[in-house]
């Protein structure tokens, strides 16, 4: 299979190229980024010799679907880890080249949107699996297994996600794109209650969360993420939400960012210094059902061997694995759609326990007087 990275300079993608270099199903990587540059240093550092960067002249300026058209010329599938602003305009271009696409998450409302592309991408006997990353994507699949452990149904699924660099750098340093952490913390987040897509306050406290180790009891904020989009209809649930735990000093940072003009938070995030190869993530699922609950998590550590810590392998791994499956055959359905809805999950945490994610769960009973 032949794949374009979209985004190729940024956070996480070196650890998808990595990943997808590693990959006997991979033949061929075409690493894009609007800086060639960064992507040609990925391709080195972390392709193997089977990636290579756009020419200056077919950079993937999303924005411009043409562009990125061209650029996939010749490809089976695009990963998007750019930013989610450009989704649909990677989508067009998939469409246009005849390409499989997938990406890290819409942060609900533009997941939505592409939701609506769905019969698009059928009717061109094409697959876009729409965020499949750490949350979105590893998320959607612990709550699947939450609930197939309460009987295939569920009144509440909540979702925390937590992430510590353990041996943070000296200086400003954020766990993925700054932008997307800004529009996390700003922008009202949707909870849902009594089967109703809800607004809550952007910022509103969350209660601490017990994450377990290597992480512990952290403090969480609600914030706006896309699992919330698809969870309503994919199980049926009528209480749900997503809450985030960010470090004290990166969260008080952001918070200051929220209210800064773009060019301060474009300038913070140029010289925001890379994670450590020592990030630690931690994503927890807690589904209740019928006075029985399920209590899922996902632990994923550093690759030692690639340099790259655990907090970007837990977002690159699951799109590395989808591509994978897809290559084998694995996943046959068509159209767009979220993780839950076209991925087998026992396939895909296979695949993930080979890239430093652990998975645990717990199932209790009520407590009866």
């Amino acid at each position: 299979m032949r794949v374009a990275v979209l985004g190729a300079g940024g956070t996480i993608a070196p650890a998808i190229v990595r990943d997808l270099a590693e990959s006997e199903e991979v033949q061929s990587l075409l690493l894009l980024d609007l800086d060639v540059e960064r992507a040609e240093r990925v391709a080195v550092d972390h392709g193997a010799g089977r990636a290579s960067a756009a020419r200056a002249d077919a950079t993937a300026d999303a924005s411009a679907p043409d562009s990125l058209f061209a650029a996939l010329e010749g490809c089976d599938v695009l990963v998007n880890s750019a930013s989610y602003r450009v989704n649909l305009s990677a989508m067009d271009a998939c469409l246009t080249a005849g390409a499989h696409y997938l990406d890290l998450g819409g942060l609900y409302w533009m997941t939505g949107r592409q939701l609506e592309r769905s019969l698009e991408f059928e009717g061109a006997g094409l697959l876009a699996l729409l965020g499949v990353g750490s949350a979105p994507g590893k998320t959607n699949l612990l709550a699947q297994w939450a609930m197939e452990q309460l009987g295939g149904t569920a009144e509440s699924i909540h979702v925390s996600a937590a992430g510590r660099d353990l041996d943070p750098p000296d200086g400003f340093s954020v766990p993925y794109a700054l932008r997307t952490i800004v529009d996390e913390l700003t922008l009202a987040p949707i909870v849902l209650r009594a089967g109703r897509a809800v607004e809550v306050e952007p910022l509103s406290p969350g209660g601490p969360v017990e994450f377990g180790d290597p992480i512990g009891r952290a403090e969480t904020i609600y914030t706006l993420h896309s699992e919330l989009r698809s969870f309503g209809e994919s199980f049926g649930c009528r209480e749900a939400s997503f809450r985030l735990s960010l470090s004290p000093a990166v969260l008080e940072r952001v918070k200051e960012l929220s209210s800064a003009p773009q060019e301060e938070i474009d300038r913070a995030a140029r010289e925001a210094l890379p994670p450590s190869p020592r990030t630690v993530a931690v994503h927890l699922v807690e589904a209740e059902a019928n006075g029985r609950t399920a209590s899922v998590r996902a632990v994923t550590e550093p690759m030692p061997d690639w340099g790259i810590g655990g907090g970007v392998v837990s977002t690159a791994a699951p799109a590395a694995a989808a591509v994978r499956l897809l290559a084998r055959g694995r996943v046959t359905a068509r159209g767009a759609l979220p993780p839950e809805r076209c991925l087998n999950r026992h396939e895909m945490f296979t695949e993930l326990e080979r890239r430093g994610c652990r998975f645990e769960i717990n199932v209790e009973e009520a407590t009866r007087a």
